[in-house]
């Protein structure tokens, strides 16, 4: 992770050499450190450091209203201004793009930044919507029924990328699912007699 991380920071810099004009915002809640850490590694290869933000999205996201009752948000952290700067979104994982459809929906509530790219660790594909991201830390093949998770020390203890299948929803007690029931009943079998009323 460090080398991919210290990659993206080079590639970063080599578009944007003026880092006064550069700020990096990460997604919460593991994008986050990795702003943080991307920051730290463009201030030491071009002696500033960019300005460095958080964005919690989970007002903006399109399926809040199926979270929980009450969702727990982290707040949102950027304390300068974004406008004429290129703002690089962080992110751990780009699946559907539905994430950053809402990070780019609150950001543009802070103001009008002259560019928005996107920083992804990992790129698992499946996109919903036309999303791409400017620097990708390593592309997965993966399924929809696997789960990408990124373990953070700041966050976990480690520093990871782990593909973990997703477990099958769990049927209910004494039901067969549906396609399981209809085949049950034989093909060509004759309707059921219909009972004459005396």
């Amino acid at each position: 992770m460090a080398r991919t991380l210290s990659r993206i920071a080079h590639e970063i810099l080599e578009r944007h050499p003026d880092t006064a004009r550069l700020a990096l915002v990460g997604i919460r809640s593991r994008g986050v450190p990795l702003a943080r850490r991307l920051g730290r590694l463009i201030a030491e290869a071009a002696g500033a450091e960019p300005a460095v933000g958080a964005l919690d999205i989970s007002l903006y996201r399109d399926d809040f209203t199926t979270l929980a009752p009450q969702p727990i948000t982290k707040g949102t952290d950027i304390l300068f201004s974004i406008d004429g700067r290129t703002v690089v979104l962080v992110d751990d994982v780009l699946f559907t793009g539905r994430t950053v459809r809402a990070a780019l929906d609150q950001l543009i509530d802070f103001g009008r930044p002259a560019r928005i790219e996107l920083a992804v660790l990992v790129d698992r594909g499946h996109r919903e919507l036309p999303i791409r991201a400017d620097y990708v830390g390593r592309a997965l093949s993966t399924s929809r029924d696997e789960a990408v998770q990124v373990r953070v020390r700041e966050e976990d203890g480690t520093d990871e990328v782990v593909l973990i299948p997703k477990a099958p929803a769990p049927a209910a007690a004494g039901s067969l699912p549906k396609a399981r029931k209809a085949r049950a009943k034989p093909r060509g079998s004759p309707p059921p007699a219909k009972r004459r009323k005396r």
